[in-house]
């Protein structure tokens, strides 16, 4: 049984957004789900490639796409440290439109970096006529989409990130919502996206022994009242995205590192707890305080992935862990449905378009499969073997964007194929 997208209760962007717009990390709903109605199956490095272009630097933040224009963030080495830059390609051909630099990355200020990680790692979010770049501790800017023009800066916010940046900011109505969970200090802020000043800022008040942590906010309404849910090192928060108050929380012991972006469907929000704990928990978001032995609705531990996010798709949820085990389960119990190994390992999340998912390994292979309750592949592609491929899929008019370590493709049934 083949299933169909199901309109969800997420927060969208607030910007008016087209199907084909791609604004934010993991899409119109920061949950990996398209709605456009078709996308290739089958691609290599000489089938369905609409383009390639060298990308320079290294950066693993997603393609964010508007009006036909394609937004990455890159780190690029200089004899000083790293020049933290903005790109704009023209999504038809893949011409660079304009390139500038955001922020200095100064050699003393070098933040440690796991191999795995780049310096430019925060996937950019796209609001009406403004981007919004985000790398950790060196800086916030806005810009303007059509120039590249600075609306505005900030380098206020200051932490230490174990392992390098990782949290994409979350936009919330006139805020922007950023996690900042450092090896030294771990805290949530709002930051107005108008002036780029904090207008708020919680700490975490949970002390793990290792409390850094790299999740983006998913911003959700809950019976009329909007929620930012904020997995961190040690426990998951739900804020109040206007004024950083706690709503409630759900405690986990020790997980840290938590990577994967929350889901929410079927009236749960689907969360996994990080390296050390490794688990996965479904929490009805209704209730206040510390709901932790009241609202979780069930857990797994196996099978649950500590770096791709989750894809909750009708009444099913997808995942894939980071050894390249791929997992079905009814969302409402937690019930497995099917479990499968793919090969290869995995740090990209997985996508949800014209009825099937797409998980894309390491190397630039990617599976897809039918977004069914039983296990059916449909295809295997792979790219040329030698670019390592961290960054999530995005999707624009009938094609995939993929960024691999060096280059940016657009994926797309070619007119004979």
């Amino acid at each position: 049984m083949r299933l169909t997208l199901l309109s969800g209760c997420v927060l969208l962007v607030a910007s008016m957004v087209t199907a084909e717009d791609w604004p934010q990390f993991r899409g119109p709903t920061g949950q990996g789900l398209s709605e456009v109605s078709d996308v290739p199956v089958t691609w290599s490095e000489t089938e369905n490639i609409a383009w390639k272009v060298a990308i320079p630097g290294s950066g693993w933040s997603s393609p964010v796409i508007a009006n036909d224009r394609v937004y990455l963030t890159t780190a690029v080495p200089t004899d000083a440290g790293h020049e933290l830059r903005v790109l704009c390609l023209d999504a038809g051909s893949g011409e660079t439109l304009w390139d500038i630099k955001a922020f200095d990355q100064p050699e003393g200020e070098t933040v440690e970096k796991h191999a795995k990680n780049s310096h430019a790692s925060p996937t950019p979010v796209i609001d009406g006529d403004r981007l919004y770049v985000h790398f950790g501790p060196h800086g916030t800017a806005c810009l303007r989409l059509d120039d590249g023009e600075t609306v505005w800066k900030n380098r206020e916010v200051t932490y230490a990130p174990n392992h390098g940046n990782g949290s994409s900011p979350a936009l919330a109505g006139d805020m922007l919502v950023i996690t900042c969970d450092g090896r030294d200090i771990q805290f949530v802020l709002g930051m107005n996206k108008s002036t780029g000043e904090i207008a708020w800022r919680t700490d975490r008040d949970v002390h793990p022994d290792k409390g850094f942590s790299f999740c983006t906010p998913l911003i959700i309404d809950v019976n009329g009242q909007p929620q930012a849910i904020c997995p961190g090192s040690g426990a998951v928060f739900a804020y109040n995205p206007q004024t950083g108050e706690e709503i409630w929380r759900v405690t986990y012991g020790e997980g840290f590192s938590v990577v994967p972006r929350p889901v929410f469907g079927q009236g749960l929000v689907f969360i996994c707890t990080g390296f050390g704990d490794g688990r996965l928990l479904a929490i009805d978001p209704t209730g206040t305080g510390d709901i932790t032995e009241s609202h979780v609705r069930w857990t797994a531990d196996r099978g649950v992935p500590r770096s791709p996010s989750l894809l909750q798709v009708g009444k099913e949820l997808f995942a894939v862990d980071d050894t390249g085990i791929a997992t079905c389960l009814d969302a409402a119990t937690g019930e497995k449905h099917w479990q499968k190994r793919l090969g290869g390992n995995f740090s990209a999340s997985p996508l949800f378009v014209a009825g099937r998912i797409y998980f894309q390994d390491e190397q630039g292979n990617a599976t897809v499969v039918n977004a069914s309750t039983t296990f059916e592949e449909l295809s295997k592609n792979a790219l040329s073997g030698d670019e390592r491929t961290f960054a999530s899929l995005a999707v624009h008019n009938g094609a995939l964007l993929l960024r691999s370590e060096g280059y940016l493709y657009r994926i797309e049934t070619s007119p004979a194929g």
